[in-house]
């Protein structure tokens, strides 16, 4: 989210980059879309009782900091969109330093969930401690890229919508019925977030009748990256995993590749059938 950009009002070039206040709003109107996603997903999982303002303090602490990198995310694009270029600098090494306690913080809560057996009932355990960690190593090596690259800011931004677009995949997972999609949800989700970098393509071919190879590079990576979720998960480095991380703790009584049962009173109960039925 770092650019050096050298004038205020800056017009769209060749390459089809926003610059200016009054030109073009593609890519803040593709911001602003892709954080009221993220937001309402988690708005709905809060309205339906599935998330609760009782959760430990590093749960709370994790969703501060993600949520605080959508709030960098959308500012950074409203600042470009109305010429702002003096803040937008600072404002993109922030953004730099923001991601060391998304990563710790990423991988706490993702290790603190499987080692006490709460891993999501509609997800693999051992899934679930890959493609977490993984999804955001790679959302980070794409914004490092998109910062290396800030100087060529045609690469730049489309290299952070498609970092952007794998720090989706919760929120977007929280729109759809992931029980329903067991046991596909996983890959369900990640195939909704490949939908970004391919919008980008389209708007591009529409555009300048050329596809960015920013955006192939962008999808490329995220295609890779689940493939190799899915080969980790099923392969012995994946098992071998799994049992160094939940060794002594409840989530080792927990089989890594069979989903979890659904929250909910035991069978009998729901049923009528406890003790005094």
């Amino acid at each position: 989210m770092i650019s050096e950009h050298r004038g205020v009002v800056m017009a769209e070039s060749n390459t089809g980059l926003i610059r200016a206040p009054g030109g073009d709003r593609v890519f803040p109107g593709l911001a602003i879309a892709m954080v009221l996603l993220a937001v309402a997903g988690f708005s709905v999982q809060l309205a339906t009782g599935r998330s609760s303002f009782d959760a430990p303090l590093l749960v709370h602490a994790h969703a501060v900091v993600f949520m605080g990198w959508l709030v960098i995310f959308l500012a950074q694009n409203l600042l470009i969109a109305t010429g702002q270029v003096r803040w937008h600098r600072p404002l993109g090494w922030l953004a730099a330093i923001w991601l060391v306690p998304m990563l710790v913080l990423g991988w706490l809560v993702t290790e603190g969930m499987v080692t006490e057996g709460r891993a999501p009932f509609f997800f693999r355990p051992l899934q679930f401690l890959v493609f977490d960690p993984v999804s955001l190593l790679t959302f980070v090596g794409l914004t490092i890229a998109a910062i290396v690259l800030r100087r060529s800011t045609d690469w730049h931004q489309r290299l952070h919508y498609s970092a952007m677009a794998i720090l989706l995949g919760p929120g977007v997972g929280r729109l759809m019925p992931l029980p329903m999609l067991t046991p596909w949800a996983w890959e369900a989700t990640a195939v909704v977030t490949l939908l970004f970098p391919v919008i980008g393509m389209i708007i591009d071919l529409l555009r300048t009748r050329r596809i960015h190879p920013a955006w192939v590079w962008g999808l490329g990576v995220q295609v890779a990256m689940i493939v190799a979720i899915e080969a980790i998960t099923w392969s012995p480095v994946g098992t071998v995993l799994y049992e160094a991380v939940v060794a002594g703790t409840p989530g080792a009584a927990v089989a890594p590749l069979d989903f979890p049962p659904p929250p909910g009173p035991p069978p009998a109960a729901a049923a009528g059938l406890g003790p005094g039925a």
